[in-house]
């Protein structure tokens, strides 16, 4: 939360009356903007004016004084708020409205000095109601930390939509709950606010204490004697929830009818967290599940397979995509969902057709709750509730439907689900044209209401009522040119000629005398006269009340229509739970008929079989730049072969391979089908995915020092049933280094974790390994070589690759051919140094020649004789027969006959420096 550095508060003394509200509202509210109502803008002064002229591109004007200081003033109009309003808290301002509590003509029956103002309301990022505050396809969280009895509580609330969920969890947890939720504001005890886990969000924390007996308070927001009919809550989960209703309660003030804005919450659910499939925020941000590694929306997975027509779906399937499930039956009930719409296309077809253009019924209702709504969001209800009739009419008409879809059906009608649905009564209510604003009036229908047509027509027929009166008294006066005039100070009064007005003067009829019509002179000019009536007074007072009246009565109405969408407000919820069910189903369903993407088949065992797996984002991008066609490849790491090593060069596609194959992972148990052939899948309890390279400037960590903090969450928190990718480990530093950290990670992950995984590396040494550890895999990207070019396949093919193709990507990477020739040159010789290199040893080759056995280098005697052994060994090679693993082999073995007669060298002084050079051209 963007708060400023504390200024000394300006003193009140002195300050006229209107002023002094201001003075006080910016006392409660120090750290944020006050947006103080005055007529039909809202103004900010003094430091507030110059800060939102920086940021909104206000003009600032001096407006009177204070203690002989002119007073810069800056203010945006009542009508445009919610554009400039947004602008602040999308830049993690706080912003306080000052609301005119009364109209000028009380405050001066009342004799007071000014109109009385009052804050109504604290808007922040986590509180944010309005349309042009939300995003569609994102729930704004507002997420509270709070500590009881040694545990750490969680719970995170969206105002807009009335969602409400809370865990324990340990706080090593804590970061990856923060990349789940991506919470628009934090709530946080003071001694957490410098805690690195929260680093990533200083930004939007908010210092924030947990109440006493925080499930009394619980319980007593939800009208219950006690939690427990919610479920089971842990002290720090009921801490968690009550920091968040409080905080509500503070911030959302009263509503348009001057009552306290109550929020419409749902219960909590406890232990929101169980049950879903872990991810680490490196894991999220590789993945780019929500968001690209850049920050945007549209490059990420959730862009890449949402097919959802609503706002509510398409928040939904965010939230699958953010936190995939772990019970079976649940995934497979998502999979018989799509499954089914995919096999009915009319239905599928009839199902969108209902859900293009229809509108978000759960962020309608909220605004309903907190009394901040407009027209259309009771037309909002009325139509979603007309659209989920027709959703279920066209699957009352389908073959049995699986449960999913049988419980939406049942949900979209609320009078069926217990409730009374509002729809009839808001469509005979609403009228047809509606109004952008509840103040401007014409909300409701012609013959809903009869005293407010009677009311609108003296309004609207205003000339017609004057005509008729006109007539009226000209009959009854006797005066054929008797006009009803309007005079700024007496209303409406009949002005006659001098001739008649004096006739009329002397005697009226004596037919009019005590009736309403018996005319009183009001006024006499050159050449007329104008008189009253008590009908014509009575006829102008209800013509000048007739406007406020009609208002009166209309909010009348607009109260009554409320109340009626609140009492029916769980129907109402389930309905739109319902809608954005069917539409992620359905989506998913189009998106698997538009291309080669499967059901996946899901087992409690250790399988991971994947046949023409695609990269559903990358797919996505080829397709809209009209590239090559995405190359599908095969995966298996299932019993047996459970680790796969993987070499090649950059550009070849290995990160897309590592990446493909979590984000597969991700789709299954999410309840979408996966972009393959075939996949036959084990259910994974946690998923990481350590692709990529990345520092961390601001809290003090080397891109290695990252790279080392994520491999180590890795190696200390994934189990037998978890998913890894890991591209390149060890690379940050020098190359035995790395090389022997990359070795026994691989050895941990084999032994110990016992994991399925895809370990990338540009370390061809560790392929030796594969005789070693028995459910070791060796793969690499196929490249060919043509012409001196190199062309990449993107084909995942068994075995090693037999070299890193550093100096062609080089080239391809725009480095001058001067340079490349050089690092060709430089590459020989330190080949032609490194050749002198014992074999790997059994069990840590990198260390083979222990420091006793070097030998002191002396200079040759003469040239070396070649030893018959290595004659005899040449041969009986064959070289058309050799695999490039055994050549490799061979080699060593020839190595090793020409060193026994050949004085030994250093390996500190002569090998590590010419490796270490090799790998960092390549």
């Amino acid at each position: 939360m963007q708060t400023d550095a504390p200024r000394p508060p300006r003193s009140a003394a002195g300050a006229t009356p209107a002023m002094a509200q201001w003075f006080a509202a910016k006392a409660q509210h120090p750290d944020g903007f006050v947006l103080f109502r005055m007529g039909d803008f809202y103004e900010m002064f003094f430091e507030d004016a110059q800060r939102a002229a920086e940021i909104l591109g206000l003009a600032v004007a001096h407006r009177g004084e204070h203690q002989g200081e002119p007073i810069p003033m800056a203010g945006v109009p009542v009508h445009a708020l919610e554009g400039y309003l947004a602008r602040l808290i999308r830049q993690g301002h706080r912003v306080a409205i000052c609301e005119q509590r009364e109209t000028p003509e009380q405050a001066k029956a009342r004799r007071a000095p000014t109109i009385r103002r009052e804050i109504v309301r604290v808007v922040t990022p986590g509180t944010v109601t309005e349309e042009a505050l939300l995003e569609n396809g994102r729930q704004p969280w507002l997420l509270a930390l709070a500590e009881a009895n040694g545990e750490l509580g969680a719970a995170w609330a969206d105002l807009s939509t009335g969602a409400l969920a809370c865990e324990t969890l340990p706080p090593a947890e804590l970061p990856a709950l923060l990349a789940r939720l991506d919470p628009a504001e934090v709530l946080a005890p003071d001694n957490w606010l410098g805690r690195p886990a929260l680093h990533p969000v200083a930004d939007r924390l908010t210092p924030v204490e947990a109440p006493r007996d925080a499930a009394a308070r619980v319980a007593a927001f939800f009208g219950v004697a006690s939690l427990d009919g919610f479920g089971s809550f842990a002290p720090a989960e009921a801490a968690a929830c009550a920091v968040v209703l409080e905080y509500l309660r503070r911030t959302q003030g009263t509503g348009m009818a001057g009552e306290d804005a109550v929020p419409r919450l749902r219960p909590p659910e406890p232990q929101g967290g169980r049950g879903t499939l872990r991810m680490d925020a490196a894991t999220r941000r590789s993945l780019e599940i929500l968001r690209s590694e850049r920050g945007d929306t549209r490059n990420c997975l959730h862009a890449a397979v949402d097919r959802t027509l609503t706002a509510a779906g398409c928040r939904e399937l965010a939230s699958r995509l953010g936190a995939p499930l772990t019970d079976g039956a649940a995934i497979a009930a998502r999979h018989d969902a799509v499954g089914f719409l995919l096999d009915a296309p009319p239905l599928r077809t009839a199902l969108r057709g209902c859900l293009k253009g229809a509108p978000d019924m759960a962020r309608a209702l909220a605004r309903l709750a907190l009394d901040r709504f407009a027209p259309r969001d009771l037309a909002a209800l009325r139509d979603g509730l007309a659209r989920a009739d027709a959703m279920a009419a066209a699957l009352d008409e389908a073959a049995p439907l699986p449960a999913l879809l049988r419980d939406a059906r049942a949900a979209l009608r609320p009078e069926v689900s217990g409730g009374t649905s509002p729809r009839a009564e808001l469509e005979r209510a609403l009228a047809a044209e509606l109004p952008a604003r509840l103040e401007d009036g014409n909300l409701v229908a012609p013959g809903y209401d009869g005293e407010l047509d009677a009311l609108k027509q003296l309004r609207d027929d205003a000339r017609g009522a004057i005509a008729a009166m006109q007539m009226q008294l000209a009959q009854d006066w006797g005066v054929a040119s008797l006009k009803i005039r309007h005079h700024q100070q007496f209303g409406f009064l009949a002005e006659l000629p001098a001739a008649a007005g004096e006739k009329l003067l002397r005697g009226a009829p004596a037919a009019l005398e005590g009736t309403p019509h018996a005319p009183v002179h009001r006024q006499t000019m050159a050449n007329a006269h104008r008189f009253t009536c008590a009908a014509l007074a009575e006829l102008d007072r209800r013509l000048a009340a007739a406007g406020e009246q009609a208002q009166k009565r209309e909010a009348v109405v607009v109260r009554h229509l409320r109340a009626l969408c609140l009492g029916a407000g769980a129907a109402i919820d389930a309905a739109a739970a319902a809608l954005a069910e069917i539409d992620v189903q359905a989506g998913a369903a189009e998106l698997a008929a538009g291309g080669v993407w499967c059901r996946p088949e899901l087992t409690d065992r250790a399988d991971f079989a994947i046949r023409q797996a695609r990269h559903p984002v990358v797919e996505a991008a080829l397709g809209r730049t009209r590239g090559p066609a995405f190359v599908p490849n095969d995966a298996d790491l299932s019993a047996g072969q459970r680790l796969c090593l993987l070499t090649g060069p950059n550009m070849a596609g290995k990160s897309t391979f590592l990446r493909q194959n979590a984000i597969l992972v991700v789709l299954a148990q999410a309840g979408l089908f996966v972009p393959a052939s075939a996949a036959r899948l084990g259910l994974v309890d946690r998923l990481f995915s350590r692709v990529g390279a990345a520092d961390d400037i601001a809290g003090g960590r080397s891109t290695f020092m990252v790279e080392m903090t994520e491999t180590a969450a890795i190696l200390n928190q994934a189990t037998a049933r978890s998913l890894v990718v890991l591209d390149e480990v060890g690379r940050g530093t020098a190359t035995w280094d790395g090389l022997a950290i990359a070795w026994a990670v691989l050895e941990a992950l084999h032994d110990r974790i016992r994991c399925r995984a895809i370990f990338a590396t540009h370390f061809h040494e560790l392929t030796a390994l594969s005789g070693k550890l028995p459910e070791l895999r060796l793969a690499h990207m196929q490249v060919r070589e043509h012409r001196g070019e190199v062309v990449f396949q993107h084909l995942v093919a068994p075995g090693a690759a037999e070299k890193s193709w550093g100096l062609h990507v080089a080239r391809l990477g725009g480095v001058p051919r001067a340079v490349v020739a050089r690092a060709g040159a430089v590459l020989a010789a330190l080949e032609q140094r490194a050749a002198g290199l014992e074999p790997l040893a059994e069990e840590l080759p990198l260390f083979s020649a222990p420091p006793t056995s070097v030998r002191p280098v002396g200079p040759p005697s003469g040239p070396p004789a070649v030893e018959p052994a290595l004659l005899a060994e040449l041969d009986r090679l064959d070289p058309d027969s050799l695999s490039p693993r055994d050549a490799l082999a061979a080699l060593y073995r020839l190595k090793m006959l020409h060193q026994r007669n050949e004085p030994a060298f250093c390996h500190h002084e002569a090998v590590a420096p010419a490796r270490d050079t090799i790998t960092s051209v390549e």
